[in-house]
């Protein structure tokens, strides 16, 4: 564990600074946990609380203590801090909120902040506006509410969770779902330590075997990137639940921490990036969790399904459809050891329908079970949900469990009981199924959010750790000979300093007047298309014609444009196109330049089909995010269409992100870069460029 946070984490002493509800409920809660070590109470005019000693100031204490928590309000917290910093205090959980995270229009609470930071100095501070820190593996609370968590058992070990909401915090305590929890940990608004730093310090424990994480907002880039690398040396995955994908969740995350919410694309693509699994829902982060817990990371995608019903079996293949996971057709040998195992009067297919004949014939079952689980798949599956107890008996599916076991064994194999409904499968019979090994996931959906999620984990691992995003500005500039300092260059200059780094660019000429446009048309050859410099969206503008093939067309449109813009523009048009694309970057706050690449032309707002890229990015990432795209089949040849020439959109591609890194850029916009048949390249036949210095900037 972080030497710097051990102290905190694993404390061998508690003290507890104001004895009022929430500070009389962590004492409570300490000892209701039967923490081994010293538990101390400091209160300036009490002599108990909870039955606890309690001392009249920090420096009345028998020794500094190794964890304390500060239940006081905000301007004594800051000289508590302080107090603790000069005994030598391992660490505090500020549970105070009025600091920084309550914004920009609070002048006093971004005072007390500094004040908080430099009272603290090198002393471990956990928030300020957080709950705490349970620590399940040692029995060490320091939590100001009730919690539904137990300690872990001698030998056992368990996820570790942080999360940015308290009341999160705490609703995850009370899961029922059997998953073993190491330590909870709230981040609050993080004034001096980070999630990520937390994070490196609680994955250090032997006794935690997975992570989660709710992000409201990264601390730093850096500290993920090292988190992400340290997880992945102890084969320990990690899963996000990251909040700030709609405009709703920004607002709320804003007003509740000091933390950036950011880009949820680039915040999407730097979690995968650096192979942590993201999840959307808090039972899929659970789920999650119990894979991670149980199994680890998967090797690949393929499911094997076993059912007794055919209708789960359809339910299975179903939910599979469009996932990064799906049930492969058995092979004609894999195919004939189940049929022999099943006989002739079933149907064989993966997902399986193993009818009830062989129900409660634990041999039998054995049997089938071990032939479908020979396939060599990277998740085995059984569907079984659980009779209640209440009303009914669970004696005969036992046998069912017990053959399933039997079968994994047997072929080495990984596998999870998949309940179809989440209150079909107990805490109970999940803390058994894990003791035996086997993943028990709640619900169809959230099962295959964990096996994808398994997926992109181990597929991350196996890749290697990517190099770090450029978040930083570059202190050179590129060529912009042509620009007026402090304007963004229109569009002719912007593909001049595109076709100085290295980008197809057709022949263009500008033109003042009509007469102009025609002369240059004549010189360039037709077709051509004729645009109105200065005007960011053309075709909403009036601002473009397209595919122009004789003088009076061009002298028309040209007159059309008068007055629209800086001037006129005349460009060869590129023929051959098999498909288009859009290139955007822009630049964010955290990780520096972010490339989108996606399905171009009119359409991109409405189709959507985007992917999102940090930098750096190999040739080989750029390839791989293009065949993510919906697009992609259009580019390989689709239906006998000519295929595209990829290797050159790469290649473009790769230039717009070496440009976007060696320039102060605030915005690019390509659309479309035109993509020919193979060997005929692609072209960029629009760009929309703003450079960060810029007032206003973008329109182009």
């Amino acid at each position: 564990m972080s030497p710097r946070l051990e102290r905190l984490l694993r404390p061998k002493s508690i003290c507890v600074v104001g004895g009022g509800g929430f500070g009389a409920n962590v004492v409570k809660q300490t000892l209701k946990m039967g923490f081994p070590g010293d538990i101390w109470v400091v209160h300036p005019t009490r002599d108990t609380v909870e039955g606890v000693r309690a001392y009249k100031a920090i420096a009345d204490l028998p020794a500094a203590p190794d964890a304390t928590f500060i239940g006081v309000n905000r301007n004594l917290t800051v000289d508590v801090v302080r107090q603790l910093r000069e005994r030598g205090a391992g660490g505090a959980v500020c549970f105070a909120a009025g600091f920084r995270e309550t914004g920009a229009y609070d002048a006093d609470g971004a005072k007390l902040q500094d004040a908080l930071l430099e009272a603290a100095g090198n002393m471990p501070v956990i928030g300020p506006n957080c709950y705490g820190l349970i620590n399940y593996a040692d029995g060490a609370l320091l939590w100001p509410d009730q919690h539904g968590g137990k300690r872990l058992e001698p030998g056992m070990r368990g996820a570790a969770i942080i999360t940015q909401s308290s009341n999160i915090a705490c609703n995850l305590t009370m899961q029922a779902r059997g998953l073993p929890v190491a330590y909870l940990m709230t981040a609050g608004n993080q004034a001096q330590t980070g999630l990520s730093d937390m994070a490196l310090g609680l994955i250090e424990d032997d006794r935690v075997s997975c992570l989660g994480l709710h992000i409201e907002g990264f601390d730093s880039a850096a500290g993920f990137e090292r988190l992400s690398a340290r997880a992945r040396e102890l084969n320990k995955p990690i899963v996000a639940m990251k909040v700030g994908k709609s405009e709703q969740a920004r607002a709320a995350t804003v007003s509740h921490t000091a933390s950036l919410a950011g880009s949820d694309a680039a915040s999407a693509a730097f979690l995968r990036r650096i192979g942590v699994a993201r999840v959307d829902t808090i039972p899929s982060f659970l789920e999650t969790l119990k894979l991670f817990h149980a199994i680890g990371p998967l090797g690949g995608g393929a499911l094997s399904s076993m059912s007794c019903s055919g209708g789960e079996a359809s339910v299975m293949a179903d939910s599979a459809e469009g996932r990064a996971v799906g049930f492969p057709a058995l092979p004609p040998a894999h195919r004939a050891r189940v049929q022999e195992a099943l006989g002739p009067l079933v149907a064989v297919a993966n997902p399986l329908d193993y009818n009830t004949y062989v129900w409660n014939n634990e041999a039998a079952m054995t049997s089938v079970f071990s032939a479908m689980a020979s396939g060599g798949f990277d998740l085995n599956m059984l569907v079984l949900d659980f009779p209640r107890a209440d009303r009914c008996s669970d004696a005969d599916w036992w046998p069912t469990v017990n053959a399933f076991e039997k079968a994994l064994k047997a072929n080495g194999a990984k596998g999870a009981i998949v309940a179809s409904m989440g209150e079909n499968l107990s805490e109970g019979h999940a803390e058994e199924l894990l003791r035996r090994g086997i993943a028990p996931l709640q619900g169809i959906a959230e099962a295959f959010d964990a096996a994808e999620a398994a997926v992109l984990v181990g597929k991350a691992w196996r890749a290697g750790i990517a190099a770090p995003v450029r978040a930083s500005r570059p202190t050179h500039g590129a060529d912009t000979r042509g620009t007026v300092e402090g304007d963004d260059p229109d569009e002719a200059t912007a593909k001049a300093m595109l076709a100085y780094a290295g980008l197809q660019v057709p022949d263009g000429r500008r033109a003042a007047d009509a007469d102009q446009a025609v002369a240059a048309a004549e010189s360039l050859g037709y077709p051509v298309a004729v645009k109105a410099l200065g005007v960011a969206h053309k075709s909403e503008a009036g601002a473009v014609k397209l595919n122009l093939r004789d003088a009076s067309s061009v002298w028309s449109a040209a007159e059309a444009m008068a007055g629209l813009g800086s001037g006129l523009y005349v460009e060869h048009m590129v023929t051959g196109g098999v498909a288009e694309l859009i290139v955007g970057v822009t630049r964010d706050p955290l990780f520096g330049p972010v490339v989108t690449i996606g399905s171009g032309g009119v359409l991109v707002e409405l189709l959507k089909d985007t992917r999102t890229l940090l930098l750096p990015i190999t040739p080989a990432g750029i390839e791989d995010e293009l065949r993510a795209l919906k697009l992609f089949p259009l580019l390989d040849g689709y239906r006998g269409r000519p295929k595209a020439d990829i290797d050159a959109a790469v290649d473009a591609i790769g230039r717009i992100a070496d440009f976007a890194l060696a320039t102060d850029l605030a915005e690019m916009d390509i659309n479309p870069l035109i993509v020919c048949a193979e060997g005929e390249g692609a072209w960029v036949a629009d760009a929309l460029l703003a450079l960060s210095a810029s007032p206003g900037g973008g329109q182009t």
